[in-house]
């Protein structure tokens, strides 16, 4: 079995749960393969006795089974991206702050590497948001996780963004900006401006917008089979777009367009884990905040 590596960066305080981990993969016979931001920052954090292969380039991660994100959601959501259509299953260890996506926690690694050895874990696919534009965006790497936002680029006033489902009109958003969500991506920006909780499976996106001028506009739900379209204007010929953590600007004669990806994300899912417990844990729900 091989299982690659993926960091972005290494806080001190975790370099030895790291050693546990790599102690627990070659313990069960894994060959270890890094990518070269982990390789940076563990050279950063000092090691001098961990061994492993660097992965260079797309060709070095065709046999891999596994990939293991080191960090926090960001990290995940950026593993997802270098992995693209290969769909390579990705577990995530927490090292970040809240782990929406990367649940393992370091005081489990050795459970969770027993599991992942003895092929006790499920598969879970994630719908992935393609963007389609007149222009090359993202250097290609044109699909997210999370969410497609269009924001406007600076305090200017507010934009109109008009948008459309399979070609029919929908709405003219007078907004700070607006939010094209996957289920999963509806724990994150989307829930932050008032949108609706899906649950990973829901075939659905949710479009929400950013500090709307018009309180009446709520988020909606719409079919992922659905193709939503915009037209942006504004006082500024520029505007922003994001996938995920990845952002650009683009003047507003650029045509968008996002549907569901042709292929998904693959996440590692361990025993005893499941969605609602997440929602519980990282939100609070049910603590008395009284207390």
């Amino acid at each position: 079995m091989k299982i690659a590596l993926h960091g972005l960066a290494l806080k001190a305080e975790y370099f030895s749960d790291i050693e546990n981990l790599f102690r627990e993969l070659t313990k069960h016979q894994i060959e270890i393969l890094v990518t070269e931001p982990l390789d940076r920052a563990l050279k950063l954090a000092g090691n001098t006795t961990l061994t492993y292969w660097v992965i260079e380039n797309q060709h070095d991660l065709q046999s891999v089974d596994f990939l293991i994100s080191i960090g926090g959601d960001g990290t995940l959501l950026d593993a997802v991206s270098l992995i693209g259509s290969k769909e390579i299953p990705i577990l995530g260890l927490n090292t970040g702050r809240l782990g929406f996506l990367a649940t393992v926690a370091t005081d489990s690694i050795s459970d969770a590497i027993d599991h992942l050895a003895g092929g006790n874990f499920q598969i879970e696919s994630r719908a992935l948001i393609s963007l389609q534009s007149s222009k090359k965006l993202f250097n290609g790497i044109n699909f997210a996780l999370n969410e497609f936002t269009i924001h406007k680029r600076d305090t200017s006033s507010m934009i109109t963004v008009h948008t459309y489902i399979d070609g029919k009109y929908l709405n003219s958003y007078w907004a700070d900006g607006l939010i094209v969500s996957t289920p999963t991506g509806s724990t994150g920006y989307s829930l932050s401006c008032g949108g609706p909780l899906i649950t990973p499976g829901a075939k659905n996106f949710v479009i929400t917008p950013v500090s709307p001028h018009n309180l009446n506009v709520r988020p909606i739900i719409v079919s992922d089979e659905s193709e939503i379209s915009f037209e942006i204007e504004g006082r500024t010929e520029k505007f922003l777009i994001s996938l995920d953590s990845r952002s650009t600007s683009i003047s507003s004669d650029v045509k968008l367009s996002v549907r569901k990806e042709r292929f998904s994300a693959k996440l590692v899912k361990l025993p005893h884990y499941h969605f609602f417990d997440t929602l519980r844990q990282k939100l609070n729900w049910g603590f008395d905040m009284r207390n």
